[in-house]
């Protein structure tokens, strides 16, 4: 059986957005409004503050947790409402005032692998 290619991202590829505030650099996907996919790189991971002190709290542990970093979830939220980061699935003119308040959506990013 041949195995089917994934072409997700050929009509939406993963679009670059830098964190407001540490200015790491991702690639990032919305597919939903309930979830994203990033892509860390090695220099962005450097750079972010929030993963850094996730790395120096789990020191002691073999692999580190981090889940998500709320500066870079809400510059992904203002990439969205600025219209550089497209909604794949988003309903066609559904409005922003329409989609979950800032709060639901942040923990919706931080809750998804």
């Amino acid at each position: 059986m041949a195995v089917r290619p994934d072409n997700r991202l050929a009509d939406s590829p993963m679009v670059p957005v830098t964190c407001r505030r540490c200015g790491a650099c991702v690639l990032a996907r919305k597919s939903t409004w309930n979830q994203t996919s990033v892509q860390w790189t090695a220099e962005a991971s450097a750079r972010c503050l929030e993963r850094r002190d996730a790395q120096d709290l789990s020191s002691h542990a073999e692999r580190g947790l981090f889940l998500a970093c709320s500066a870079l979830t809400d510059s992904i939220i203002d990439a969205v409402r600025a219209g550089d980061l497209p909604v794949v699935d988003e309903e066609p003119g559904g409005l922003l005032s329409e989609r979950p308040n800032d709060a639901q959506s942040r923990l919706s990013l931080r809750t998804r692998p």
